[in-house]
């Protein structure tokens, strides 16, 4: 479903942006580290703005936030 809903991925600054929050989430947490569980939390924001969902997802009625959700599920945590 992912490659039907999503028209244009995140550039390079998406990824820039994604680490950034994702170091500074961790911080706020008090960890010395980002794992999966920061990644998780900003993506939305991080990416929500820089990803076009196709005419499919919006017929759907998706979200891009549904749409993020959904592709972080499909990523194992390391």
């Amino acid at each position: 479903d992912l490659e039907k809903w999503i028209r244009l991925g995140a550039s390079p600054r998406g990824s820039i942006a994604l680490d950034a929050a994702a170091r500074a989430h961790a911080w706020l947490q008090g960890q010395d580290f980002v794992s999966p569980d920061n990644i998780r939390a900003v993506a939305p924001a991080c990416l929500a703005h820089r990803i076009h969902l196709s005419y499919e997802a919006e017929a759907a009625g998706r979200t891009r936030t549904e749409v993020i959700d959904k592709l972080l599920a499909q990523v194992s945590p390391v």
